[in-house]
């Protein structure tokens, strides 16, 4: 479906910001979160955690205990309004997982805004290569909809957000999903991939040299990557009508991921009609999460109310459970971030 844009808006002052808008069976348990592999710090713990594959991944090695077992900290809000469920890839090069600040901290936030968090831990390089981590990313979105009764969420409101390499594991999954495989024996393989939006913070967008991030293609693909799948992994050449809509942050400081990922895709989704909304800050280091505290640059601290918002207009969350149950907002001034100059039209 090819959806209209309108209401373009550009403001400038700490934060440069650009944005397009338009409407819009039980697993086998796995260890606690608290105890999840892969961390590199200590996320809190999950309503419950799930093995997306009790049987085994495909391709997954033997003898690495839970490296080898991707799964799903499930976080469940006390009431969801919207019936929206958010799939959440931390960062981490993919070498690691960013399993706190890029993790249970937005599966909180979500929840305080009445949304169920998915929390991923998908497999990581060298021990592991594309498409390890797509596929357990894309049977993570599987999961949540072929459950979507049981977790009380709507089949129709599942997104995906990841963060640096996890955002590029997120835009690769929006832009490389498909129908599913009506005829599987496993009734989780039988539904779609397709994220209905996707939240992509300084997130690793493009494989190209000069691009990319040069640690996660390695970790990705290996010291002398296949140029096929360098082209079939950079995702702003992927983008198509179907593409879900998106909402990226990125700083123009980040010296570890460029921001001309998040500008290309922006431009991309842009010509292709889909809606989406880009904001990007003048200061602010790499791996911000959701940068409540970030030294000297208060201004930061105001992107996940802009991602509100914007969930907001697209009904993804509930007006009644905004700012009073937004954990940033009682840490965030008001006017931390107010733009000094803006200018609006229509393209």
């Amino acid at each position: 479906m090819r959806h209209s844009m309108s209401n373009v808006t550009i403001a400038i002052a700490c934060l440069f910001a650009v944005a397009i808008f338009a409407p819009a069976a039980h697993a086998q348990m796995a260890p606690p979160a608290n105890t999840s592999h892969h961390a590199d710090d200590t996320p809190l713990a999950a309503t419950r955690s799930i093995l997306l594959w009790p049987n085994g991944a495909p391709g997954a090695l033997s003898g690495g205990g839970d490296l080898d077992t991707p799964s799903l900290d499930i976080y469940l809000p006390a009431t969801n309004p919207t019936h929206v469920g958010v799939i959440i890839c931390p960062g981490g090069s993919y070498m690691h997982l960013s399993l706190a600040k890029e993790g249970s901290d937005v599966a909180a936030w979500l929840n305080a805004h009445g949304v169920a968090g998915f929390v991923l831990h998908y497999r990581l390089g060298p021990r592991y290569r594309y498409p390890a981590a797509f596929d357990d990313a894309t049977r993570a979105m599987r999961y949540v909809r072929s459950h979507s009764t049981e977790l009380q969420i709507d089949p129709k409101h599942i997104g995906i957000w990841g963060f640096s390499a996890g955002g590029h594991l997120a835009a690769d999954v929006s832009t490389h999903f498909d129908a599913g495989k009506p005829d599987s024996a496993d009734p989780i393989e039988r539904v779609s991939s397709r994220p209905d939006f996707s939240i992509l913070c300084y997130a690793v967008i493009s494989m190209k040299q000069g691009v990319t991030h040069a640690f996660s293609e390695l970790n990705l693909l290996g010291p002398t990557p296949d140029p096929a799948l360098v082209a079939l992994l950079s995702n702003e050449d992927h983008v198509t009508a179907d593409t879900p809509p998106a909402f990226l942050y990125h700083t123009t400081d980040d010296k570890t991921v460029p921001v001309m990922n998040s500008v290309l895709y922006f431009e991309a989704m842009q010509k292709a009609g889909v809606p989406v909304e880009l904001h990007i800050f003048e200061d602010g280091p790499h791996g911000t999460g959701l940068a409540q505290n970030i030294p000297g640059i208060p201004a930061l601290a105001e992107w996940p109310t802009l991602l509100a918002n914007w969930m907001m207009a697209n009904t993804w969350i509930a007006a009644s459970s905004s700012a009073a149950a937004n954990p940033t907002a009682a840490a965030t001034p008001a006017a931390a971030a107010t733009p000094a100059a803006a200018a609006t039209g229509k393209p």
